[in-house]
């Protein structure tokens, strides 16, 4: 299953369609749902929603991919992830820690190991 959740949780992060995308993380999240990272905080589904366009429209043409496999005990789950182009080396990669609920998302909390120099060309 932390298998499963990390790719879904990673495929709401690449959806486009924002119609999809919304569903996809109406699907996956608590009602209740919190995500937090650096750069980020959001209180709810729609500020999720909100957050990934957000992070879609500064990063256009890169993709989510998970780096490595994912460790999980209880209701934890956490995994490595890298953005960038389809084909290339990542731009950007992070630590996601996953808070499930039930098999659904409650809090996700994301941390940057790698991000581009300031200044740098995304």
């Amino acid at each position: 299953m932390p298998d499963e959740l990390a790719r879904r949780y990673l495929a709401a992060w690449n959806e486009r369609d924002p119609v999809e995308r919304r569903a996809l993380i109406d699907e996956l999240w608590t009602e209740d749902a919190r995500y937090v990272d650096p750069i980020a905080t959001a209180e709810g589904r729609a500020a999720v929603d909100d957050v990934v366009a957000t992070a879609q429209q500064q990063f256009p043409g890169l993709v989510y991919r998970l780096a490595g496999s994912v460790d999980s005990h209880h209701d934890v789950a956490r995994l490595t992830w890298e953005l960038g182009p389809a084909d290339g080396p990542p731009v950007i990669v992070g630590l996601a820690v996953l808070i499930t609920d039930h098999g659904r998302l409650r809090r996700v909390y994301g941390f940057l190991d790698h991000t581009p120099p300031p200044g740098a060309r995304r």
